[in-house]
């Protein structure tokens, strides 16, 4: 059993914000088909499935998961879930906004600490671990304004052609890690792309 997290904050008022690119990439990947469970919400997605882009072909199912316990609290409904399906941290992949990437790139590795994000902080505290995966998606570094309060702001109009292709690209690269493929994921996706 494979989990993919995307993180993010629930209600209607985060929609779209930069937080949210993990909600974004798994809204991708799991269509409509999410229910609620765990304290956040749930989709499965078996061998080939997942809207366009075949998550877990040749895996024998992948779970989608979006924690709505808000970000810095994400591991309160990881913790749960991961321990219901007795899944492993690195059958884990956890995606998430990185403010210290520019807009447009992609890092994925297989552990690693939280680099200040607090939804990762919190899944390493609740997990005991750094080993899972994580999937950090380039939300650039604001150059006046206050990290927080830029982190929880819309895509400017300028930003958003590059963001859809960004969340693409991350989509793509779960689904390929979600087939076992981990490693050649990071060789593809991991490189700029120009965008």
């Amino acid at each position: 059993m494979k989990i993919v997290v995307g993180l993010g904050n629930p209600g209607s008022q985060y929609a779209g914000t930069r937080h949210n690119l993990g909600f974004m990439v798994l809204n991708r990947l799991g269509g409509d088909s999410f229910r609620p469970a765990f304290r956040g919400e749930l989709a499965a997605a078996a061998a080939g499935e997942g809207r366009g882009t075949g998550v877990g072909a040749g895996a024998e199912k992948i779970l989608l998961f979006k924690p709505l316990t808000y970000m810095n609290l994400s591991g309160q409904a990881v913790g749960p879930l991961a321990a219901y399906y007795k899944t492993s941290p690195a059958d884990i992949l956890v995606v998430c906004d990185d403010i210290d990437l520019p807009p447009g790139r992609l890092r994925l590795r297989p552990k690693g600490g939280a680099g200040g994000h607090n939804g990762l902080k919190s899944i390493i505290a609740v997990l005991g671990t750094e080993e899972f995966w994580r999937l950090r998606i380039g939300a650039g570094r604001p150059l006046l304004d206050d990290p927080a309060r830029y982190v929880l702001a819309r895509f400017e109009p300028a930003e958003r052609e590059i963001m859809e292709k960004t969340l693409a690209r991350a989509a793509a690269a779960a689904a390929l890690w979600g087939c076992g493929q981990g490693e050649e994921a990071m060789n593809i996706y991991n490189r700029a792309e120009d965008i």
